[in-house]
């Protein structure tokens, strides 16, 4: 049992439609969520994200070089936004900058749903079928991708969302995960 290259197996199982959606919705998913946090730290009082060149809407900014170096080889990437907690204004600033990366990916979702329904009633028997299965798996992955990352960002362990926003509302969960 070999290594099978995640490119090759998705080309396999939908072609080039199948990669080249892949690479697009990671990229933009994961790039709309680290601004998301960026916009909400800003929101929140906190110049970080602007001081140290983030809030753009290049991926290799976002995740890095060896995130999209995992990435292409093994289908695994991340992205980070830099923020400067104690520069939040509100109380609750750091559940809020956490949780606007997940809502980000919620919003992508909804909206990559609410095309995809649009598609489907209005080019269904109008295009040809290649066209409308393109897109339709085109949407498919768009939605469970982003689903897959909100789902993902709110498991509480560090360093995902989940953990910022059960730390924020729950302080003693620091305590427990340093042993204390």
């Amino acid at each position: 049992m070999g290594f099978n290259w995640w490119v090759t197996t998705q080309y396999e199982i939908g072609g080039i439609v199948a990669v080249g959606s892949i690479v697009f919705w990671v990229l933009f998913s994961i790039t709309m969520h680290e601004l998301s946090h960026g916009w909400a730290a800003i929101r929140q009082g906190d110049d970080t994200p602007i001081v140290s060149g983030h809030m753009t809407w290049n991926p290799l900014v976002h995740m890095g070089t060896l995130s999209l170096i995992m990435f292409a080889l093994l289908g695994f990437c991340w992205g980070a936004m830099p923020v400067n907690p104690s520069r939040f204004r509100s109380r609750r600033g750091e559940a809020i900058v956490a949780a606007s990366g997940p809502a980000m990916n919620l919003a992508i979702a909804v909206a990559t749903c609410v095309l995809l329904v649009a598609w489907v009633r209005l080019a269904h028997g109008h295009v040809a079928p290649h066209v409308f299965d393109n897109v339709l798996e085109f949407c498919s992955r768009g939605i469970g991708l982003n689903l897959f990352l909100l789902l993902f960002n709110l498991i509480p362990l560090p360093p995902l969302d989940g953990s910022r926003i059960l730390g924020d509302f729950w302080p003693r969960y620091w305590q427990i995960l340093s042993n204390e």
